[in-house]
């Protein structure tokens, strides 16, 4: 049965398997462990003791018929898990012969058998090159299956190596490394993921943060690496109660393993009899205590708000950037940005602050403001306007210009039935083009996108500006880009599934989920308006440098997340920028720039990025590069892959 109810989470972390060992009545092995609380098992499709080099031709290796479960029962409820034994980079040669043999037997018997995933065996010795490449070999012709390569979630904190250790030595400190050098050897194939032993001690908090930016499907919690509580109970440090939320948090489903190592309390059997359907509570499973206590964690977790729940479908999910200016919004778009009323109150308060700057109290009655909305789209910010002015008490005369047709008609009706005929003029007109009656005193645009500039808001406001008075206001009067480098094998995999360069160089936005953030995040471009200057160019270009954190251990950088900073009107701001975030907004996701060649980073290694925004007569594009600790090429050069058309 599922760890509990949790509203909005229909992932696979809802479901608890459990290690186990090899035995050959698969029927009675399920019904005792499903009847004992657990979703599935991990268990060994092959009697441990065979070995090829050992057996007469022709005698199959396996443990029995396909026929002893029926198909649902082997693909919902069965892991298979490959021979623990098997060392394809042994120098023992008969050894190696019979472990690749083995391997790719197990492997086609999962398959027939439609298994959701095999258990690999984690990577013996100081290379890993053959097995990887029999892994490669096997994913190249696998059905839907996933492989998922066991990995110790180990590294020892000590300075002095500096991340420059043998990956695969037998003076192991960095598991990551051991993945890192696998999935390379097998191109970051979709189909191999991760699978992590979560020890009794746990690597620092940066260590442990670069997992989940990786495709870890399952965490093997041991025994062992529960603690005892005051009842005689297993519980878990506060660190690995974090860690465990944090996974499920994650899709990553929990495995229990190991034989018991607390002796419980009398009574305990009375308290099975509460969790069990038709297993006897006499015969309560040796291992429940243990699922009690991760479905405890479970249940204990905050549900997902409603905006969360809303958004689960968009979790990276990439999604190519709106082309405002080329395209017309549909009615769905508009709807979905004007239920943000987080972002219209932040809009409400900056145009609020500055007519009581503009209008003295003295003037409130004989003084009348001009404000034009620019990008008005079906009127959000024509009522957010209007609003403030109710509020402070002033009297305002609106422009709302819009070049879409379509949201004209809304607007006009809008305007009809707020009785608004006498304040607001609807211009049907692109901004850039209008020829305005009169100058206003404030001019409003929403024109950001999830990078700041990256749907044209400066080129729209350079065009708009010249109908702003010398001492007029632009809400907003700046905005700030940023990035960070990020670790998101997901996003990797679905860009490189295209198998093209266009979308290695292309931008998305993403609802950022299954993502590692490596460093904080640093400015970008800046843009202000109004902007006076005789020498004013929209075209841009910075050189980052990042510091990943010397206890993170090596990672792998995927690209870059894009955010945004605005200030709308002085201390008034909004924007997706993590550490200044505006609550509950939803207006925007990040931005995600990908590298077609992952890059990675040793500790103490900076990661220097370049980043350039072009102009051209008809568009903006961006490019983008690393140039250490190794040089990659200089993405989208001339825009020949994305832009945005003026």
């Amino acid at each position: 049965m599922p760890l509990g109810e949790r509203l909005g989470d229909k992932t696979d972390s809802r479901y608890c398997g459990v290690e186990t060992e090899f035995n050959d009545d698969m029927p009675q092995l399920l019904s005792c462990n499903m009847g004992g609380g657990f979703d599935f098992v991990v268990s060994p499709l092959m009697d441990p003791t065979y070995r090829p080099s050992l057996m007469e031709a022709g005698i199959p290796p396996f443990a029995g018929s396909d026929l002893v479960l029926s198909p649902l029962q082997w693909s919902s409820h069965v892991v298979g898990k490959i021979s623990s034994w098997i060392d394809l980079d042994s120098e023992d040669e008969i050894l190696r012969k019979d472990s690749e043999i083995v391997l790719k037997q197990e492997i086609a018997w999962a398959s027939h058998l439609s298994l959701q995933a095999c258990l690999l065996p984690t990577p013996k010795g100081v290379s890993c090159a053959n097995y990887a490449r029999c892994v490669n070999q096997i994913l190249q012709n696998l059905n839907n299956m996933q492989l998922w390569l066991r990995i110790p979630l180990e590294k020892a904190d000590d300075d002095s190596l500096n991340g420059n250790c043998d990956p695969l030595g037998k003076g192991q400190v960095d598991s990551w490394e051991t993945w890192n050098c696998f999935r390379l050897l097998c191109e970051h194939h979709s189909q191999l993921s991760i699978a992590l032993d979560v020890l009794s001690s746990l690597p620092s908090t940066n260590s442990l943060g670069r997992w989940f930016g990786e495709s870890v499907r399952a965490a093997i919690i041991h025994t062992n690496s529960f603690l005892t509580n005051a009842r005689g109970y297993p519980c878990l440090s506060k660190r690995h109660q974090k860690l465990i939320i944090a996974f499920f948090n994650h899709s990553i489903q929990i495995v229990v393993s190991g034989t018991p190592v607390h002796n419980l309390p009398m009574g305990s059997s009375e308290l099975a009899a509460n969790h069990t359907d038709n297993f006897d509570s006499v015969q309560r499973h040796s291992l429940r205590a243990y699922l009690d206590y991760v479905a405890y964690l479970y249940q204990k977790m905050d549900p997902l708000p409603e905006q969360e729940r809303l958004e689960l479908g968009y979790r990276d999910f990439l999604q190519s950037p709106l082309q405002p200016l080329m395209d017309n919004l549909e009615a769905q778009t508009y709807e979905t940005f004007e239920k943000d009323t987080v972002k219209y109150i932040q809009y409400q308060r900056a145009i609020s602050k500055a007519l009581l700057d503009r209008i003295s109290d003295e003037e409130a009655s004989s003084k009348t403001t001009v404000l034009m909305v620019v990008g008005a789209g079906r009127g959000p910010l024509v009522r957010a306007s209007l609003q403030a002015a109710e509020e402070t008490g002033r009297k305002l005369k609106v422009y709302a210009v819009e070049k879409n047709p379509n949201a004209i008609v809304t607007l006009h009706s809008l305007v009809k039935l707020e009785g608004w005929e006498n304040i607001v003029t609807i211009v049907s007109c692109d901004m850039r083009c209008w020829d305005a009656p009169e100058k206003a005193d404030i001019l409003v645009s929403e024109l950001l996108g999830s990078f700041g500039d990256n749907e044209l808001s400066p080129e729209c406001l350079d065009g708009a500006q010249r109908f702003l008075k010398q001492d007029g206001v632009s809400i907003p009067t700046s905005y700030t880009s940023f990035i960070q480098p990020v670790t998101t094998s997901k996003l990797y995999n679905d860009v490189k599934s295209h198998k093209d360069l266009v979308h290695f160089e292309t931008a998305y936005v993403v609802k950022l989920h299954r993502v590692a953030r490596l460093a904080p995040s640093q400015p970008v471009f800046t843009f202000t308006h109004p902007e006076y200057s005789t020498t004013k160019d929209n075209q841009r270009y910075k050189k980052l440098q990042f510091e990943i954190p010397h206890d993170s251990g090596s990672v792998l950088v995927h690209g870059f997340a894009g955010y945004f900073d605005a200030t709308l009107y002085k201390d008034v701001h909004l924007g997706i920028e993590p550490s200044t975030a505006t609550p509950n907004m939803f207006s925007w996701f990040p931005i995600y720039f990908p590298l077609r060649t992952p890059v990675c980073v040793r500790p103490g290694s900076p990661l220097e990025v370049h980043l350039w925004r072009c102009c051209g007569s008809t568009k903006v594009w961006y490019e983008w590069c690393v140039t250490n600790p190794s040089a990659c090429p200089i993405h989208n050069s001339n825009g020949r892959s994305y832009w945005v058309g003026l």
